[in-house]
């Protein structure tokens, strides 16, 4: 139950699960020149893919999700609200756009896990008791290490 509209290719959208789907158009690719591995074709190939995308304005991301999601990558997120990833660990672009691709599809998963509500427990009266007979001994022993006073 993604939300494909019936006539636009599956390849237009970028899916994480069966229920999201984000359309490639909502994605910014830019290309630049790669640091990684290559040899001389490094210097002459923009094979460095960087992927920006404003999640705010995704409306095939529940709100639930982008709220965790900024949450969870506050680092990855830039001043104009962009997250941006970037991959140049092949040669050829089409594998570091992959990469990115990859990179967000699982960024994205990472956010749709809803944690677990921390339940505060009640201690029993015995392990009160407990900590309480614990404060008294340890009192009595510091008591216990002073000089006696004079009273006047």
């Amino acid at each position: 139950m993604a939300y494909l509209p019936p006539h636009v290719p599956v390849a237009d959208y970028l899916t994480i699960n069966d229920d999201i789907a984000i359309p490639r158009s909502e994605l910014n690719l830019t290309f630049s020149r790669s640091p990684g591995p290559g040899g001389q074709n490094v210097n002459k190939v923009n094979s460095k893919a960087t992927l920006r995308w404003e999640y705010q304005q995704s409306i095939y991301l529940p709100d639930g999700v982008k709220s965790r999601f900024g949450r969870l990558f506050a680092k990855r997120i830039n001043d104009a609200g962009e997250l941006v990833l970037s991959s140049s660990r092949h040669r050829e672009q089409r594998r570091n756009v992959d990469d990115c691709l990859e990179k967000l599809r699982q960024l994205v998963l990472a956010a749709l896990v809803v944690p677990k509500p921390r339940k505060p427990r009640k201690k029993s009266a015995a392990a009160n008791a407990q900590r309480l007979k614990q404060k008294r001994q340890r009192s009595e022993r510091k008591q216990n290490r002073r000089p006696p006073r004079i009273d006047d």
